[in-house]
């Protein structure tokens, strides 16, 4: 089997070609997504789009690509992985895909609201049969399969892993020596920002952050540290009031943690502003625990290098993402992405992909000792915490909701609108 490990770049270009070429031809296999569509068959071949091009995310795909070889060695694998922070570069590639009825034979998705968009629009197939033939129903947690659910109780994608993004990570080296205890704990964004306070007069950039989505991500944190687990839940089922006192002093809140961040943020991505923290540049950074593969793959040592706890104010509750991939309708290699699908959601892919890339598996049969003394801590939380979703990286919110969310969050953040305005805008965003 033959693994293509084209760069991102050239992924792309060749993706607008085939994108124009489908436009021209009328594009798609028109079977539907089941049957054996496609020139070469439904089997021969798989193309797996994503945006998992660097790093420790592009670890763990070639980990994942391991197994699958060894599980479906007949079966070519075709890497469309596009780069991009948080995936914007590939989204929109796959959206003109989508709609031009070129798709891919499988794309990454955020499991839940995300999926949304792609679900009214009948660009992908329920996959609810092949949690009973893959056996996942009896592995994956009751919680977990309940908020894959859509709103027709049906299930469309299969879940590679769990990450949690109420994360601070923290340089003790930077903390020590500005008379801060690096094992300080806090229960509350007020004592937080009370140490922010004193680097931010030391001259030390107390928290990093980068573009746009990594302040969204930020702002997440924030309003589930004010609100709570029930009242962060009510923003996204209308029964918390976005333009109540409450998500005012939360935005307040946000307003003034970025007033503590590097000002060069928007040309950053989070790979940079988490390597502001290793470097000791910065004390403070919040992002999911992707970023524990940052620290490890550089030598650091979790408690000796770099510290990481719940953001202050949301111990207790587990605020949830994860990536899974989905089954297009018209997939011109319908039985190739069930293949990758089965390897996706295999104990054997899981462990393997996790293990490099940071996150933990969604099977709960997976052992916890075969992976690092942070996702041994994740393991354990996400079986005893409260779950919330992640808005930022799709769970929580459909693509439209977290865009306009975005939109309204960069014209704030970058001096262009004030706080009133701004809850105004997520007024707006969240309606209807």
């Amino acid at each position: 089997m033959r693994i293509d490990r084209r760069t991102s770049a050239t992924v792309a270009t060749a993706a607008l070609v085939g994108l124009a070429l489908a436009a021209c031809s009328g594009g798609g296999s028109g079977d539907g997504g089941t049957g054996d569509g496609g020139a070469s068959g439904g089997g021969d071949e798989v193309e797996v789009f994503t945006w998992w091009a660097a790093g420790s995310e592009k670890a763990g795909l070639d980990a994942l690509v391991g197994v699958f070889n060894e599980q479906h060695p007949d079966v070519e694998f075709i890497n469309g992985a596009v780069a991009g922070g948080a995936g914007s570069a590939a989204k929109d590639l796959l959206q003109s895909r989508l709609q031009a009825q070129d798709p891919p034979d499988t794309f990454q998705a955020h499991a839940g609201a995300e999926l949304q968009d792609y679900i009214d629009a009948a660009q992908i197939e329920d996959v609810s049969s092949l949690y009973d033939e893959f056996g996942l129903t009896d592995v994956f947690p009751a919680d977990l399969v309940d908020r894959l659910k859509s709103d027709d109780g049906a299930i469309y994608s299969i879940p590679s892993n769990i990450h949690r993004a109420n994360v601070v990570w923290a340089n003790p080296t930077v903390l020590e020596a500005n008379g801060i205890d690096p094992a300080a704990t806090y229960d509350d964004l007020d004592a937080w920002m009370a140490d922010l306070d004193k680097l931010k007069a030391a001259g030390v950039t107390p928290l990093s952050v980068a573009t746009t989505w990594t302040q969204v991500h930020l702002l997440e944190t924030v309003l589930l540290a004010d609100l709570g687990a029930e009242a962060y839940n009510g923003l996204w089922d209308g029964s918390t009031d976005w333009s109540g006192a409450e998500v005012t002093s939360a935005l307040e809140d946000f307003e003034k943690l970025m007033s503590y961040t590097n000002t060069d943020r928007d040309g950053l991505d989070w790979p940079e502003a988490t390597q502001m923290v290793i470097d000791g540049n910065a004390a403070f950074n919040v992002m999911g625990d992707w970023a524990v593969a940052a620290f490890e793959e550089q030598g650091k040592t979790l408690g000796t290098d770099f510290t990481a706890a719940p953001v202050p104010g949301t111990d207790g509750v587990f605020d949830f993402l994860a990536d899974s991939f989905t089954l297009p309708v018209g997939a011109p290699h319908p039985d190739g992405a069930k293949a990758w699908l089965e390897t996706v959601g295999s104990l054997e892919g899981q462990v393997a992909f996790n293990k490099a890339k940071g996150s933990i598996p969604a099977r709960t049969d997976a052992d916890p000792s075969e992976f690092s003394e942070y996702q041994q801590t994740a393991i354990e939380s996400f079986g005893q915490d409260t779950i919330v979703s992640s808005l930022a990286h799709g769970a929580a919110a459909p693509v439209a909701t977290l865009n306009a969310i975005s939109d309204a969050t960069s014209k704030f953040t970058s001096g262009g609108s004030d706080l009133a305005t701004f809850q105004s805008e997520l007024v707006t965003a969240t309606e209807g």
